[in-house]
């Protein structure tokens, strides 16, 4: 899970997704995840950046992706402002 929001570039650094991952502000499939959880194509995933929720659905799975490679790892399906 959290080398996946680093490869895809949905957050910066794999230890920020660490901690994104450890204070509930990641769910897969509507459930809370844990960094070390495993994603397969087509989970959806809510990240929750302060006032914003992205939704995006898994594409592929990379180890590692260029810039432009990263941008199809994904899908946004709804991007939501509280």
């Amino acid at each position: 899970m959290d080398k996946f929001l680093k490869v895809s570039r949905l957050i910066k650094r794999r230890t920020l997704a660490k901690e994104f991952c450890d204070t509930g502000r990641v769910l897969v499939n509507d459930r809370p995840s844990k960094p070390a959880n495993e994603l397969v194509v087509g989970d959806v995933l809510e990240i929750r950046y302060g006032q914003k929720r992205l939704r995006v659905e898994v594409l592929e799975l990379r180890s590692a992706a260029s810039v432009t490679e990263a941008r199809n790892m994904y899908q946004v399906i709804a991007e939501i402002q509280s």
